[in-house]
């Protein structure tokens, strides 16, 4: 799993029949400190996330797993909102 800030949502009319009625977010990964990391991503929800949000999400099959039995055609998936975090700082 990794985080990610959800910095906007993809609005479709045409679209794959198993993907109708799922939310899909563009999201910024980030690392454990808060910065971002990476390129933007599509990504599809099953936690109900919003722009400005901290999520994690999860990348391959495994992606579509909270819609099963559908298989859902995305390799990114929400499946968490992010309360909050605590990163243990390094040892000097």
């Amino acid at each position: 799993m990794q985080l990610a800030r959800v910095i906007g949502d993809v609005v479709t009319t045409r679209k794959d029949e198993n993907l109708i009625g799922l939310k899909l977010l563009v999201l910024q990964p980030i690392a454990s400190d808060g910065t971002a990391v990476g390129r933007t991503l599509v990504a599809a929800d099953a936690s109900g996330a919003g722009v400005g949000e901290i999520v994690f999400f999860v990348r391959g099959k495994e992606a579509s797993f909270p819609w099963y039995p559908t298989e859902v055609p995305t390799d990114a998936g929400v499946v968490g909102i992010v309360d909050h975090w605590d990163v243990e700082s390094p040892r000097t």
